[in-house]
């Protein structure tokens, strides 16, 4: 079974960066993509960005343009380049499969306040 660990996230002002990291247990995110979910207090789950094996990108429409997905197939890991952040985007942020189905790992928790 495959387990993703998140890393980067933090505690950042309105219009600031950050990027987040996934490492995934084994060889993965080249076959099977990946993509970030992210989770507000008493939110559901859902889907920000996604990468195909072959580097397909969708993202979540209030994202365009401010985040960008990458897959790093040599080291194994995907990131999220976070600009121009806003409190909306505050969030525990997960890292998965390109359609969400395994195991959910811990999460990183990104906090966007003045």
């Amino acid at each position: 079974q495959v387990q993703f660990v998140e890393s980067g996230g933090g505690l950042v002002q309105p219009g600031g960066s950050l990027r987040l990291s996934c490492t995934a247990s084994r060889t993965f995110f080249n076959t099977f993509g990946g993509a970030w979910y992210r989770q507000a207090p008493g939110k559901q789950r859902v889907l920000v960005a996604q990468i195909s094996s072959g580097g397909r990108t969708n993202y979540l429409d209030s994202v365009k343009g401010r985040f960008t997905i990458s897959k790093d197939s040599a080291k194994n890991t995907m990131d999220l380049q976070m600009t121009n952040l806003m409190p909306d985007d505050t969030a525990v942020y997960y890292c998965n499969n390109y359609s969400g189905s395994r195991a959910w790992g811990q999460g990183t928790q990104v906090t966007v306040s003045s």
